[in-house]
């Protein structure tokens, strides 16, 4: 296949942590990988460094909300850049808001194939915006199935996104590919006593582990009334990941009495959370509004016993590999008795094998071959099964 050179556009980038981040990350080194060229074009922010390979920062300015997003100003001033995009041979765009159309207006202008990854259910986040709740999340779904009509090619990440993106109307072409993480090194964890004493649990406890942004459409705050109605003192909950309502979640925890029971790690370097998924006994993800939840095939993919609320994309992520349970206190309370049994290997090892769908090479190969029916090197269906 002929070499491309693809424009990766990000509403946010490093240094910020989170999911989209690490879904860009993984897909530019995997394209690099293969051989292609890739430019991120990314909003400038404090902390970033200017010396990225291949990354070009946008300026921007601070939200007035408490966001790590920034306010990218549409203004590609530098010689370099600009012939950079007259260059690129696809757009790939990862947000509907500036950068997005940014990218879009690039693609219409120089004749380039425009494709979207549908990362977020702006709906649920209508939270954010200080307007009425469901004019708000009208304005989400239309802005959506506007922007992913502009594009020949959107990628949903699960097959329930989807189908989420057709009953908002979208009739764009769109090819389910899940985004990729890095299979090998979520599975090299090692369980270790000093491991679970930083999560804050002796040899004898149940480790329960949170990973991820603390912020209200997470549903984190469901997990510490069913820390208390579970009955068993054993059971410790660390919760990995920071965000704008941690002091909320802290004052949850004492509400429902089990704050000496909960550990707030706060953020955990990506080279750690190996071993934290090892040591803990369960992985809890009781959040409903994921596209895919990366966290829980990292957490899958360190054989780690998943217990995820359900719905619809964590049935696609998670499927028989670990526990569905409805998004109650009551559910979770009886789901984490079932933490302290001793896990059976051949459930760590089918938990594995189900991450294997989500390696970074099976997110690049399918992606390439979207980029190059779009591009008219090649006329495959390209369609991609969480098979």
């Amino acid at each position: 296949m002929e070499r491309l050179r693809v424009g990766l556009f990000t509403e946010i980038y490093h240094p910020v942590v989170n999911g989209v981040v690490a879904s860009v990350e993984a897909l530019a080194h995997g394209l690099q990988s293969a051989g292609h060229e890739v430019f991120c074009f990314a909003p400038q922010m404090p902390g970033a460094s200017e010396g990225d390979d291949g990354v070009v920062r946008i300026p921007s300015l601070p939200l007035p909300a408490r966001a790590p997003y920034r306010l990218t100003l549409p203004l590609v001033s530098r010689r370099e850049a600009r012939a950079v995009i007259k260059s690129l041979s696809i757009v790939h765009v990862h947000s509907p808001f500036v950068t997005g159309w940014m990218g879009a207006t690039y693609a219409r202008r120089y004749g380039m194939p425009l494709v979207y990854t549908y990362h977020t259910q702006l709906e649920a986040y209508a939270h954010y915006v200080p307007f009425e709740q469901g004019a708000t999340r009208y304005a989400a779904s239309r802005l959506t199935r506007t922007f992913a009509n502009l594009a020949a090619g959107v990628i949903a990440p699960t097959p329930a996104m989807a189908a989420r993106l057709r009953e908002l109307g979208v009739t764009a072409r769109i090819e389910t590919i899940p985004s990729g993480i890095d299979v090998a090194l979520f599975g090299s964890g090692r369980r270790t006593d000093a491991a679970r004493a930083r999560a804050g649990a002796g040899p004898a406890d149940t480790l329960l582990l949170s990973v991820g942004r603390l912020a209200r459409e997470k549903n984190i705050e469901l997990l510490f009334p069913a820390l208390a109605q579970a009955g068993d003192p054993s059971l410790r909950l660390a919760i990995a990941g920071d965000g704008p309502i941690r002091a909320e979640l802290e004052r949850a925890a004492a509400e429902h009495g089990v704050a000496g029971r909960v550990r707030f790690l706060g953020g955990v370097p990506r080279n750690e959370l190996p071993d934290l998924y090892a040591a803990a006994d369960a992985f809890v993800m009781p959040s409903l509004t994921e596209t895919q939840g990366l966290v829980a095939a990292e957490a899958l993919a360190a054989g780690a016993l998943v217990i995820a609320a359900d719905a619809p994309q964590n049935r696609d992520v998670v499927g028989t590999a670990g526990l569905l349970v409805p998004p109650t206190a009551e559910a979770f309370a009886h789901a984490f008795t079932q933490a302290g049994r001793p896990r059976d290997p051949a459930a760590a090892e089918l938990a594995q094998q189900s991450a294997q769908r989500f390696s970074i090479a099976n997110q690049v190969a399918a992606t390439l071959l979207l980029y190059h029916a779009l591009v008219g090197h090649d006329a495959l269906d390209c369609e991609h099964t969480f098979a």
